[in-house]
């Protein structure tokens, strides 16, 4: 087959790439495909559309992409006084399209009048949006947000959504304002359930909405008394706020033909205020009701208030609903938040308790990221994937232990569960949660791990019934380079001491007889189940790396446990292997695969789709094509600190040669019979082509598509090879894709919604700033790859973070480095240092206004180290300043 051609050209020049700027911003039909979700780690959300609706109602333990609860909306009142008053849907306009066998849905109240226009701005976890409408005497805006504080799980981890409303009034004179938020009482539905319109349904019944007042915090409770505590459709709901001129309607009185809609509206656009018809009786079997609350002020001119609304949720009987193995379907997991709170009314409590605090660590985080000289995408991209962490795709079960789908399909988890080659990509968790990753450490290493040394790359919950009996070879591998990263990260010793004996076993695994490595000579060559569903038979780039990846992490973690001739084996096997792939597998551009033949019997009946009997030769393999994943362990390693695995030249040019030939300015003439996931107009990098021809007949299944993880782990790795300008186009080009219009900026799919592959993303910031911590030896480092002579950027580890700052002239080097949570120490501190100071500079330190005894520093080629003797520990917002100077003589 002829080769296609390669695409040079850059789509953006560097004035687009390095510009840096604030949130991002969407009018107009970019407001379309907005779902921005709102909840907390393991929680489940509810998404806020860029209209201002709320949509994917996602709480109930389970995806629900299309679950919008009927009647369920904001609502917005204003009066000059003697004038008419005006009522809207607080909302701006509903797009096209109209069409629909009976009109429009009515339990979006469609023909309710709405706000002309809106703007939405997005920076997870908080977003903005700006209704205008010249008719409405006020400036509306909402600030809609919920916890985020990394190290902090349990703050990250809180039920909620939060709504404040901010009305101003710019005007002259006084104006009297009120905002409503009804909802229906949803409790008895799973979130599968579509209502269609209406709202009726079999598990709804006996439904009561209750009033609580107490001090400070007033609102409607929402329960059933169908289900009994231990039922999975049991739980509760609530909607309170601190504010307290407040109406309500604890639930609308019932009418057929629309009726009790009709009560409410005619109740809300007559005063701005509701009046309660009483306490709420169960509702009828099959149905449910409505309830709503009401917030009222009067703005003098000039005057803003704030009406916040805080929604809580608590479904506490999480069961395994995706698997069919009977020793586990159907089994009680439940959900950790559960147990910290009795109810969603307690939830509301500790939220309105400790608002202050949370809203301050979580705008802490936000502003150190968002406050950065990286450009405005990478922030973005890192930002946005974030909350993958808060979706339906994550559940953080009743023992406290975190374990994930790989996505979203619209109503259940897909690929349950853990999976390892999915989530060796994802770099968020080890820097921001790494409790998370740790939990996800303990499942790999001693829930999945047979008495063999082979990992089920999939967990079964409960664990402990059964094991998934698949094995992936970069499943594995890869988990073993994450342990080493999380060891050295946290300088847990513990984690290492429990894992070790586990870790050991996997890496044995693949030196068994037959095995991937069965002949010990450091090339995987055996059958290698992987990431792209299929296997590959012989040495092949992919595997070859995160095998190198692995060994090295292995030996490293083996000395610490005094493990040396392990150790010497596992360097041994690396160095070979190392050196075997980059004399027969690079071509002088990129890495190939020697496509070879399985070495179990034709009958076995293990063998994957790859293998098709009496063939010459496997179906599914890559040959000398240009695959996207040639090099992602190396990726792997270079986050976390293990060096290149193969020649840092060949590394490099296979670097180049992916964005050379898989990167597309725009797909207009691209061709692609698998899933699609970008076309037309839009830029992106292919999973795999052959730019010398010799595609197979049937090669890798994917490799025609665009997934975003696969981008972002290539574009971090061009980065780290030092090819900025290949790996910033390719980030860009994935966040022009989802723009709101076409794509929600968060939810990037792969196999299915909100897939957790897209967290590579995460790796963008250590990539960019070159930030490397090792508690180990205390040591930490910088190396900025862009503005380095004003560069400011967020950094974390797993006991602290903060902001680190340089400014380069010619004559010093100036750098502040800032604790904003937790704590950090230090013995060195890395710096590179471009150019122009001497190779003996000397150094000024102070941590806050005192000075530093016992500093020293010195250089080596670019890279200057600053150590402190004896270590330094900085706690929250401590800040050190250090200078280098060229020394008098």
């Amino acid at each position: 087959m002829s080769a296609p051609e390669p695409r040079h050209a850059q789509p953006y020049p560097d004035g687009v790439l390095f510009a840096s700027a604030g949130p991002r911003q969407f009018t107009g039909r970019a407001l379309r495909e907005i779902a921005f979700p709102l909840g907390g780690i393991g929680t489940g959300t509810v998404s806020l559309g860029g209209r201002g609706q709320l949509r994917d109602w996602e709480i109930f333990n389970r995806p629900a992409k299309g679950n919008n609860l009927p009647y369920t909306f904001f609502a917005i009142w204003a009066q000059h006084a003697g004038e008419e008053p005006v009522a809207r849907v607080l909302e701006a306009r509903l797009q096209p399209p109209y069409t629909g066998s009976h009109g429009l849905p009515y339990s979006t109240v469609s023909g309710l009048l709405r706000l002309e226009g809106a703007r939405f701005e997005g920076c997870y976890p908080r977003a903005r949006i700006s209704f205008s409408d010249p008719r409405l005497p006020l400036d509306v805006t909402l600030d809609a947000w919920n916890p985020l504080v990394p190290l902090d799980v349990e703050a990250s981890g809180l039920p909620v959504a939060i709504f404040d409303f901010t009305l101003a009034n710019r005007g002259d004179r006084p104006v009297k304002a009120s905002v409503a938020f009804s909802l229906m009482n949803p409790i008895g539905t799973d979130g599968t359930e579509r209502f269609d319109g209406a709202r009726g349904n079999p598990c709804l019944g006996r439904n009561v909405n209750e009033f609580r007042a107490q001090e400070g915090l007033h609102g409607l409770f929402l329960f059933s008394d169908k289900y009994e505590p231990d039922d999975p459709r049991f739980g509760t709901m609530a909607v309170a706020t601190t504010h307290l001129d407040l109406s309500r309607l604890t639930y609308w009185p019932q009418a057929n033909w629309w009726g009790d809609i009709l009560w409410f509206w005619d109740d809300f656009r007559e005063d701005g205020r509701l009046d309660d018809p009483g306490e709420c009786a169960p509702s009828p079997e099959g149905a449910s009701y409505h309830g709503s609350l009401c917030l009222s002020a009067e703005l003098a001119p000039g005057e803003e208030q704030h009406f916040p609304l805080y929604l809580t949720w608590h479904f506490p009987n999480r069961t395994n609903t995706w698997n069919s193995q009977t020793e586990v379907a159907g089994k009680a997991l439940g959900n950790y938040y559960a147990t910290r709170f009795a109810d969603a009314w307690e939830v509301a409590e500790h939220v309105v308790s400790n608002l202050a605090d949370l809203e301050r660590r979580t705008d802490s985080f936000l502003g150190a990221v968002q406050n950065s000289t990286l450009p405005w995408y990478v922030v973005d991209a890192a930002l946005s994937n974030l909350s993958t962490l808060r979706t339906a795709t994550c559940m953080q079960t009743a023992d406290g232990e975190f374990h994930a789908f790989e996505g979203c399909s619209d109503d259940q988890g897909c690929c349950p569960l853990d999976c390892t080659h999915v989530w060796n990509y994802e770099q968020a968790t080890a820097f921001l949660f790494p409790t998370i990753a740790h939990s996800l450490r303990r499942t790999e290493f001693l829930r999945n791990l047979a008495d063999d040394g082979g990992m089920g790359f999939r967990t079964l919950l409960p664990t402990g019934c059964c094991q998934f009996e698949g094995r992936a070879a970069d499943g594995q591998m890869g988990c073993l380079v994450k342990l080493y990263r999380d060891w050295k990260l946290s300088g847990d010793r513990g984690l290492l001491e429990q894992l070790w004996p586990s870790a050991r076993r996997a890496v044995e695994y693949a030196w068994r007889e037959g095995g991937w490595d069965g002949d010990q000579d450091g090339v995987m060559e055996g059958e290698q189940h992987n990431t792209y569903d299929v296997e590959f038979f012989g040495p092949n780039p992919m595997m070859g790396a995160w095998y190198l990846a692995a060994l090295r992490a292995a030996a490293a973690m083996a000395e610490e446990m005094e493990n040396y001739d392990f150790a010497r084996k596992c360097t041994k096997l690396a160095d070979e292997g190392s050196r075997w792939l980059d004399e027969n597998l690079f071509n002088g551009e990129y890495y190939e695969q020697q496509i070879g033949r399985p070495r179990r019997g034709d009958e076995d009946p293990r063998m994957g789709p790859s293998w098709e009997q009496g063939k010459a030769e496997p179906k599914f393999q890559v040959g000398p094509g240009c695959l996207i994943d040639q090099l992602v362990g190396q990726f792997a390693a270079h986050v976390a600190g293990l060096g290149h695995v193969l020649r840092p030249e060949h590394t490099r040019a296979a670097a180049q040669s992916i964005f050379r030939y898989n990167f597309r300015r725009n797909l207009e003439d691209h061709w692609n019979v698998q899933r699609t996931f970008a076309l037309n107009d839009e830029a992106a990098l292919l999973i795999c082509t052959w730019p010398k021809g010799g595609r197979p007949r049937f090669p890798q299944p994917y490799f025609a598509e665009v997934m975003t993880g696969f981008e972002y782990a290539a574009a971090v790795l061009m980065i780290l090879e030092g090819l900025l300008r290949e790996g910033l186009t390719v980030v860009k080009a994935i966040r022009d894709r989802y723009d709101g219009e076409r794509r929600s900026p968060w939810d990037e799919a792969e196999c299915g919604h909100h897939y957790a592959r897209a967290m590579a993303s995460w790796a963008l910031i250590p990539a960019l700033s070159g930030f490397q911590y090792d508690a180990t030896t205390q040591a930490m480092s910088f190396a900025p790859a862009l503005n380095r002579s004003q560069f400011r950027c967020f950094w974390s580890a797993p006991t602290g973070w903060g902001v680190f700052e340089q400014e380069l002239d010619t004559d010093s080097l100036a750098v502040r480095l800032g604790v904003k949570y937790g704590s950090v120490s230090l013995r060195e501190l890395g710096l590179e240092v471009p150019g122009p100071l001497p190779a003996r500079p000397c150094v000024e330190a102070k941590l806050d206004e005192g000075g530093l005894p016992g500093v020293t520093c010195g250089r080596e080629g670019g890279r200057v180290a600053v150590r402190f003797d004896p270590a330094v520990t900085m706690r929250e917002d401590h800040t050190m300043v250090l200078k280098l100077l060229r020394c008098e003589q």
